[in-house]
């Protein structure tokens, strides 16, 4: 069993950071690859990045390549989200996601754990 509590979410003016963190219980958190997925209203669950297991390697959605970037510290079973110059359309709910697969060209298929969830809203 893997529990994932996001943290970090709130509010802040566009152009303006956030760091998400998401805390995971388990011992299978340093052999797994992780992500994070983002849903706003009235739209689909979506992608937004992901990283491998040792942190060597990430992907990302093309809406925030260059202003997000993910990371993780295996040491605290922790896995980050720094978000940078963040937009209006960055608002939603931000999921963190355990991946079951090899691969970091993830779909919402591709996860067999979920996070509760944080918001985040960017005013303009």
């Amino acid at each position: 069993q893997v529990q994932l509590v996001e943290s970090g979410g709130g509010l802040v003016q566009a152009g303006g950071s956030l760091r998400l963190s998401c805390a995971a219980s388990g011992r299978t958190f340093t052999l797994s690859n992780m992500g994070w997925f983002r849903q706003a209203p009235g739209k689909e669950r979506e992608f937004v990045a992901a990283i491998s297991w040792s942190g060597g390697s990430t992907t990302y959605a093309d809406s925030v390549q260059g202003r997000f970037t993910i990371s993780r510290d295996n040491a605290k079973n922790t896995l980050y989200l720094q978000m940078n110059g963040l937009k209006p359309e960055d608002t939603a709910v931000y999921y963190c996601a355990r991946v079951r697969v090899a691969t970091l060209v993830v779909g919402l298929n591709d996860v067999d754990y979920w996070g509760q969830g944080t918001q985040v809203t960017v005013s303009s």
